[in-house]
């Protein structure tokens, strides 16, 4: 198996080329002209680095069932289009109000507010088109399947609607069932979706989609946890963001009330979890079982 940190290296660099070029000054067939100023917001907060975790996730869990890889990566880079559109308008001073992303100036503060907004909207817009496209060669019933979850994993019942929750717990703290929710709808959700998108394209079986789905909400809790800790212990140069934000602004997170050392048990008992999941799949879920190690050992 080639060392996971140049695969994840390697699906950083095609998804940022795949984007790039969808980010490009072309206007496309039923476009009337692509604003330069929008454009440009748009590719400085898609284009600024980052792991392209959830593509990569969309992409490994479609290679399990031997699918097609150029298709996986269509998916992926419309769902990567998407977390960067939620990162611009969580960064917006109606919400986490940050400067930095990526050890970069935040895209309202490089452009202005009304602009950053706007990008966002676009590049939602602009994960549809790529799960549209002809290019994108996939049975109709696939396509409106990966469709379907997409929208709804980002919009109301899925992020938006955990955006929403999280602004709501900073004035009234939820219980622990309540941050478990918040916490799935807005980090999780995405990337639940992530993990059973490859097992719809590769059109697997109602178990094996079951138990995707269920192995990404296992490493999406992780992934979200992860970060709560980071926010606590780590700095602002090693995070590439603001550090201390949730303390700051009083958000309600599992490590506010059970304490980093809890946070970390926690973390332990989803790996193995994620690990007893992907049993089934054997030595071809290696890679898998490494991205979920990755997400809880995570530096930044």
């Amino acid at each position: 198996m080639e060392d996971f940190t140049n695969l994840l290296a390697k699906n950083a660099r095609q998804i940022g080329e795949m984007l790039d070029a969808k980010l490009s000054s072309h206007i496309e067939t039923g476009e009337i002209a692509r604003p330069s100023r929008l454009l440009a917001a748009m590719r400085h907060g898609v284009l600024n680095g980052g792991k392209r975790l959830r593509p990569f996730l969309v992409i490994e869990t479609a290679r399990l069932f031997d699918a097609n890889i150029e298709a996986a990566q269509c998916v992926g880079a419309a769902l990567e289009a998407i977390h960067c559109y939620s990162l611009i308008h969580d960064d917006l001073p109606a919400m986490d109000n940050d400067d930095l992303r990526r050890g970069k100036p935040t895209v309202h503060k490089a452009f202005d507010e009304a602009t950053a907004i706007l990008a966002g909207d676009a590049l939602l817009t602009i994960a549809f088109d790529f799960l549209s496209d002809d290019k994108l060669e996939l049975d109709a019933k696939i396509r409106l399947k990966l469709i379907n979850g997409l929208a709804r994993s980002a919009g109301l019942g899925g992020m938006v609607g955990g955006q929403v929750l999280d602004l709501e717990a900073e004035t009234k703290k939820p219980d622990e069932s309540g941050i478990i929710t918040l916490e799935a709808m807005k980090t999780g959700a995405l990337i639940r979706y992530a993990c059973e998108a490859g097992a719809i394209l590769s059109n697997a079986t109602r178990e094996d989609r079951e138990r995707l789905s269920e192995f990404g909400s296992a490493i999406g809790l992780a992934f979200q946890l992860a970060d709560d800790v980071l926010d606590v212990t780590s700095d602002t140069k090693a995070l590439g963001k603001t550090a201390g934000k949730d303390i700051a602004a009083n958000k309600a997170t599992l490590v506010a009330l059970h304490g980093v050392e809890w946070a970390k048990h926690q973390l332990e008992g989803l790996m193995k979890q994620a690990d007893d999941l992907l049993e089934p799949f054997g030595n071809k879920a290696d890679i898998l079982k490494a991205t979920a190690r990755f997400i809880i050992e995570r530096k930044n």
